[in-house]
């Protein structure tokens, strides 16, 4: 219950910091809340979790990518844009095979975000890097927190 109360606490507070970061430096609010999510449901935390998720993140920006720019080589014929998305999709979580990449989550979270904006990596890509940095913050403060504020018995 500390280590909730705490991470809670740092959450709140670097959330708020992250709205008015993205505000003053016109980065998607959003998107860096998924980038946040992404790390915090990742089950390992510290350098490694940080590593794998943005690892993943940026490769489903690169698969979002290859969806949207696949499916226009040929945009009069839908059935093949259908075709591009499942094939990208099956190598989207074979992918998982990598240590690196194996946090599939992660990789569908970056392709949805650049669905979601329209494919505008300007905006986007910043965003769910600074994201998933104020998510390893969030939590890590977190805990820095709950180990060093005194236990009350």
């Amino acid at each position: 219950m500390r280590t909730l109360y705490f991470t809670a606490l740092t959450t709140g507070i670097l959330s708020a910091i992250w709205a008015f970061v993205a505000n003053q430096f016109d980065l998607l609010s959003w998107a860096g809340f998924l980038g946040c999510t992404a790390y915090f449901a990742y089950p390992k935390e510290g350098i490694k979790g940080l590593a794998v998720t943005m690892a993943t993140i940026m490769s489903g920006v690169i698969w979002a990518l290859a969806i949207i720019y696949g499916s226009q080589v040929f945009s009069d014929i839908s059935i093949f844009g259908y075709a591009v998305t499942g094939v990208i999709a099956f190598v989207m979580c074979i992918q998982a095979k990598s240590a690196l990449l194996a946090y599939i989550p992660g990789t569908f979270i970056g392709a949805c975000t650049i669905f979601a904006a329209q494919g505008d990596l300007s905006q986007t890509i910043p965003s769910l890097i600074v994201g998933v940095l104020f998510g390893y913050s969030m939590k890590m403060s977190g805990l820095w927190v709950a180990n060093k504020w005194p236990k009350i018995a």
